[in-house]
């Protein structure tokens, strides 16, 4: 089994901002809006080194998307950035219209996903966002791990064309994978191989996903762990051939079981290769104040969570 290490831990928020900073010394046509929270995006760089391509639009999300929309006419790459809750559920109806209907190449950047925002509470630990935006036609979703993969996604969707939602967090979680490495779109990566189970997972769960993985083989279970940074559009290929290997799943994510990554994956693997699937995942709730540490434990999105879903998957062969 291959060990993955913690390089130390950083926000992948920060990513985000390196990556942006890299796009505009290397991108002209890039540009940045943000609503009013370019210290918590970590735009700061990119906009004291290329103040005529920042543009704070202030507290008005829905105005900051129709000015990237337009902005992409005249041939501008926009990075929109603000908390995901306001990057998707306040502005649904400018991305739907202006954004995915008309095929405009934005990038909505969205930080502060999921329950570790932590102690801002359930009105802004938003757990619905991939479903929302997953089930826009032409919209590509993107759920990154770590300081390495946020820096290299966010310079590689500059070179996609078309819509995209890319969505990272606050907490400082491990950094485990290459500095260099070669982001690819709809390209899921495998990190270990296994037999008796596959676990995929995504965003912040993937580390807990390795470190599940220890644990299981010390019980005697060879776990096969495939990073799934791309949510739409999915790798179906990797998962149904990892899944003929080891006859059972678990899906990890930091999102509602409904409409996220385990909701795609069932999809596939019902129309392919039907097989037994456990579910890591909030459940249909909301969250709540507390520290990231004492919510993903409360809500079972952790390595312990994992090992006890792949127990039971591997039961149900």
């Amino acid at each position: 089994m291959k060990i993955y290490e913690n390089t130390g831990s950083k926000d992948t928020r920060s990513g985000f901002g390196a990556g942006l900073e890299e796009l505009g010394k290397s991108n002209e046509h890039v540009v940045a809006l943000c609503a009013d929270l370019t210290g918590s995006l970590k735009m700061d760089a990119f906009k004291a080194n290329h103040p005529e391509r920042f543009f704070q639009v202030g507290i008005a999300e829905a105005n900051m998307i129709g000015l990237a929309a337009g902005m992409t006419i005249g041939g501008k790459i926009p990075f929109t950035g603000t908390f995901a809750n306001f990057s998707t559920g306040r502005v649904y109806d400018q991305i739907r219209q202006s954004v995915a209907y008309s095929g405009k190449n934005v990038k909505i950047c969205a930080s502060h996903a999921g329950l570790t925002l932590g102690e801002d509470g359930a009105t802004h630990q938003i757990l619905e966002d991939i479903g929302l935006m997953k089930m826009l036609p032409g919209m590509t979703v993107i759920n990154t791990c770590d300081y390495n993969q946020t820096k290299a996604a966010t310079i590689a969707i500059a070179d996609h064309d078309g819509p995209v939602y890319l969505r990272f967090g606050r907490p400082k979680v491990a950094n485990f994978t290459p500095a260099d490495q070669d982001f690819q779109i709809g390209k899921a990566v495998q990190l270990q191989e296994g037999n008796d189970v596959t676990i995929v997972a995504t965003g912040h769960l993937v580390w807990e996903a390795l470190e599940a993985a220890k644990t299981l083989q010390d019980a005697g279970i060879s776990a096969e762990v495939i990073n799934i940074h791309t949510i739409k559009p999915l790798d179906e290929e990797a998962i149904i051939t990892s899944v003929k290997k080891t006859g059972c799943i678990v899906t990890a994510e930091e999102h509602n079981f409904l409409g996220g990554l385990g909701e795609s994956v069932s999809r596939t693997l019902s129309m392919n290769h039907p097989t037994p699937q456990e579910f890591v995942a909030t459940q249909d709730t909301f969250g709540e104040s507390g520290t990231p540490a004492q919510l993903m434990e409360k809500y079972g999105l952790n390595a312990a969570a994992i090992v006890n879903a792949s127990k039971k998957a591997v039961s149900r062969k």
